[in-house]
């Protein structure tokens, strides 16, 4: 059973891709790090995937899907973060109401970080896929008030990345993809 924790590099125009999403893939890279770094051991694999093609129409995501989806009912969750990592806020959730119980008690953990909201609707090229065939699915919220200022600019470059926001987006996605991964049974479908 798995736990996809994902982003993705599209920088294909100008920049660096830094924001865009180089931070998703860094938040993503970093959450399976720190579980590594404090010796946990969930239940379930955490799979990071770092998506390619997204921006040429989400290829990468696409053939990745069609070589798993026979496997389809082993996802637990599809995670993908790629609005930035700027201050976090909560995340987007797509799945049934008893799925999202589940992923609003897990958020109640970050109340410390006061990151604890969850909003109608995962969003993400590259997990939609799954989203689509019943796979809950989770995408990273947070300010997007500067997004845009960044966004396929030659200004995304890494001067746009705020460690401690980075830091707190990257605790999100350690706790919630943590939790999922060691609980009893898979989110419910």
């Amino acid at each position: 059973q798995i736990v996809l924790v994902s982003g993705h590099l599209d920088s294909w125009d100008v920049g660096q891709g830094a924001m865009d999403d180089g931070g998703g893939a860094f938040i993503s890279w970093e959450a399976l790090s720190i579980i590594k770094d404090l010796g946990l051991r969930p239940k379930r694999t955490l799979r990071l995937v770092l998506w390619t093609g997204e921006e040429q129409g989400g290829i990468g995501a696409e053939q990745y899907y069609q070589l798993h989806r026979e496997n389809i009912s082993n996802f637990d969750i599809v995670m993908e973060s790629d609005e930035g990592t700027f201050k976090p806020s909560g995340l987007g959730f797509t799945g049934n109401a008893k799925a999202r119980d589940i992923v609003k008690e897990i958020m109640a953990l970050l109340q410390p970080i006061n990151v604890t909201d969850v909003y109608d609707n995962a969003d993400g090229t590259d997990i939609n896929y799954w989203m689509k065939d019943g796979v809950p699915g989770a995408s990273l919220r947070d300010d997007l008030s500067k997004y845009f200022w960044f966004h396929h600019s030659q200004g995304d470059t890494m001067t746009v990345q705020d460690p401690n926001q980075m830091n707190l987006c990257a605790a999100v996605w350690t706790v919630v993809s943590y939790v999922i991964a060691d609980m009893e049974e898979m989110l419910p479908r």
